[in-house]
């Protein structure tokens, strides 16, 4: 019979993992050894801690429970033994899934992530890059970034910064057919347009004290947000942009942001993971660097 900590030690690394095969190569042993602990633990506890099959394992109610209070059974047996010892970023270890927006990832957070795995060089980063609104739970991704509205009670989020949006031009197109001043002005003059990936429909704008306006007749549309920064900044039309792709450009001049008081109310940026047994250390760790991240991010 193996010492109780142990096995709580694999149960732990087995409760993170989608199955004992996963969990086996992280802890550098066989998976034989690791069905035997489990094995162990549940007999010790008389209940079942794991659902098996032969491709995945999901964790019982009871394996939920157990999962919480050993997590901090083991914390504290840890703090104990560190006491004296400088905390060993190497032991914080394996793969995080990450699906984020492509222009604010690319932009500010994959540099973040670059630098927090030198200081632990044993998290191996998955990043799937989407402008889709993702389904972390089907897709098992640990971590989510999104643009907009969240209201999904099956994750936890943080809403980690807002976003504004500014109707923009150059100054050479203002030259060329001039400052709207009001909506239905805009709605007449070279305009871009941008699809939402997840409908196929193109967005529309939103106004603070207006309907919502449908680009009938864009001068250019995109899929792509930083393709429609790009048609902007050539000139091709005004375009109804994010902050964290045009505010460096409103701020040296090559941008100008028309009709001010009709930027519509902020969206949000939130970090979310799903709501699914014990959160593993590494997964902490990504998670609240990049609410940290996204918070304290300069667009200017």
């Amino acid at each position: 019979m193996q010492n109780q900590l142990d096995m709580l030690r694999i149960f732990k690394v087995v409760a993170e993992s989608t199955n004992f095969r996963e969990a086996s190569k992280r802890l550098g042993v066989s998976p034989q050894s690791v069905t035997r602990a489990i094995k162990e633990l549940e007999e010790l506890l008389g209940e079942p801690l794991f659902y098996r099959s032969t491709r995945n394992t999901s964790i019982t109610e009871f394996g939920k429970l157990m999962a919480l209070r050993s997590e901090s059974v083991i914390d504290q047996m840890d703090a104990l033994f560190q006491l004296n010892k400088i905390p060993d970023t190497k032991r914080i270890e394996g793969a995080v899934k990450i699906t984020m927006s492509s222009s604010l990832g690319r932009k500010y957070l994959l540099p973040a992530l670059n630098d927090l795995v030198k200081d632990y060089p044993g998290i191996q980063l998955d990043l799937r890059f989407s402008d889709l609104i993702d389904n972390v739970v089907t897709d098992q991704m640990d971590i989510g970034v999104r643009i907009g509205f969240f209201g999904e009670s099956r994750n936890v989020a943080r809403r980690a910064r807002e976003i504004k949006f500014y109707i923009v031009g150059t100054p050479e197109l203002i030259a060329k057919v001039g400052v709207p001043q009001q909506v239905n002005d805009l709605c007449q003059m070279p305009h871009t347009a941008l699809i939402d990936q997840n409908t196929g429909r193109i967005w529309p704008w939103t106004f603070a004290n207006e309907p919502d306006c449908l680009p009938t007749a864009p001068a250019f549309i995109t899929n792509d947000p930083e393709a429609e920064l790009e048609a902007v900044l050539a000139g091709m039309g005004y375009g109804q942009l994010a902050d964290f792709l045009c505010a460096k450009y409103i701020r040296t001049g090559q941008l100008v942001s028309v009709l001010p008081d009709q930027s519509p109310e902020p969206w949000g940026v939130y970090v979310y993971r799903p709501q699914r047994g014990p959160v593993a250390e590494r997964v902490r760790l990504v998670f609240d660097h990049l609410v940290k991240t996204l918070s304290n991010v300069n667009l200017y």
